[in-house]
């Protein structure tokens, strides 16, 4: 099906960008890789007056080390995360999580912001980013504000940007030499999560001093698994430990049934994922 009329805009500047859908405002929709727009727009499940396009400005793209933290723009595709040193270092379980992201195609046209903004809980990207405690750098035209991961994710496809607001960086604390792994379970390549395990951990004399996990398609938003977290802090990083320590992964979840599996099925895999990210990111 061909999209609805639009006028299309290609501003170069994010001061430009927020002046346009300051203009439009509830008329506008802004395209960044199109992954998750166009489809809509072909079926017209969405027919906005203007699309406003990002991949013009530049201050949005890009990789950089600040202090303690790494800046990822929002523009930035998965395959520049891929290839990013930076990123691998210091933050692997992002990493590892866009290796798992589509086929190359998408992963050279989808970006790390257009993913985070659209908040689909079977995304990606959502629960890596809440397993390392990343800030959302969030603009309008009253200036920045920083928005905790924790609080970005509102509900289903909702997020703390606000009409007339863009995403514009995520910054991600150093995670350097904390082991990492993203279990996703799906039923073909390149599937949405049934569901699937974001995993850090930092281990220290054969135990584990810190965790940190995220979990996907387990709720309608991305989850962080604080229970588990909590319980597997001093523990032996053993399969017996860490199985105990994660059976409480699905505590306080509300996974949704569909086609790919009920409520309950999911509720066993994310323990199960659970364990073998927690096991492989331990070095275990």
């Amino acid at each position: 099906m061909i999209p609805a009329p639009f006028e299309y805009l290609a501003p170069t500047s994010v001061a430009d960008a927020l002046a346009a859908l300051a203009e439009a405002g509830d008329d506008a929709k802004v395209l960044a890789g199109g992954q998750s727009l166009l489809p809509i727009l072909r079926m017209r499940l969405n027919a906005p007056d203007k699309v406003i396009y990002l991949g013009r400005v530049e201050e949005l793209r890009g990789i950089r080390e600040d202090g303690d933290s790494i800046v990822i723009g929002a523009m930035t595709t998965y395959a520049d995360v891929l290839a990013s040193d930076l990123v691998r270092e210091h933050a692997g379980v992002l990493h590892a999580a866009v290796k798992e992201v589509a086929d190359p195609q998408i992963r050279h046209r989808g970006t790390v912001g257009g993913a985070l903004v659209h908040a689909d809980p079977a995304g990606d990207v959502g629960a890596p980013v809440l397993a390392l405690d990343a800030e959302l750098v969030v603009a309008g035209q009253g200036g920045e504000r920083t928005v905790a991961a924790g609080d970005f994710f509102r509900d289903l496809f909702e997020t703390a940007v606000a009409e007339g607001e863009l995403l514009t960086a995520i910054r991600v604390p150093k995670h350097t030499g904390w082991g990492s792994r993203y279990e996703k379970f799906v039923r073909v390549a390149h599937q949405w999560s049934i569901v699937a395990v974001a995993a850090t951990v930092r281990v220290d004399g054969g135990s584990i001093a810190e965790a940190r996990i995220g979990l996907t398609n387990m709720g309608s938003t991305p989850l962080r698994a604080t229970a588990v977290e909590q319980a597997l802090v001093g523990k032996a990083a053993t399969e017996d430990a860490v199985r105990d320590a994660c059976a409480a992964a699905a505590d306080g979840t509300n996974p949704p049934s569909d086609l790919n599996g009920d409520a309950d099925y999911r509720r066993h895999l994310a323990t199960v994922l659970t364990r073998r990210a927690v096991l492989a990111a331990a070095g275990a």
